[in-house]
């Protein structure tokens, strides 16, 4: 089994249009570094140039924002999700 990590319409033309994309267990960090070693480029979208995860990305394993667990340190497991949500503005 692996980690499920749904992709947003909006980073996809990144994916060649996949939205379903499998990476190993680990941490969400190394998911991302994964994700950047499959499709460069696309780490600059989530991370900024301070490590951290940009303001209006945000990243939930199995629908927990992992800025209430541990960040990218939190630990994702064999058939758990990683949904990256880009936050919408409006008024």
């Amino acid at each position: 089994m692996a980690v499920q990590v749904r992709i947003p319409t909006p980073l996809r033309k990144l994916t060649h249009d996949v939205e379903l994309v499998e990476v190993n267990p680990g941490t969400v960090a190394g998911a991302i570094a994964e994700l950047q070693k499959q499709f460069p480029g696309i780490a600059e979208r989530l991370i900024d140039e301070k490590g951290e995860v940009r303001r209006f990305v945000n990243v939930y394993v199995n629908e927990e924002d992992i800025r209430f667990l541990d960040n990218q340190a939190t630990v994702i497991k064999d058939g758990d999700e990683i949904s990256i949500i880009p936050a919408i503005a409006g008024g």
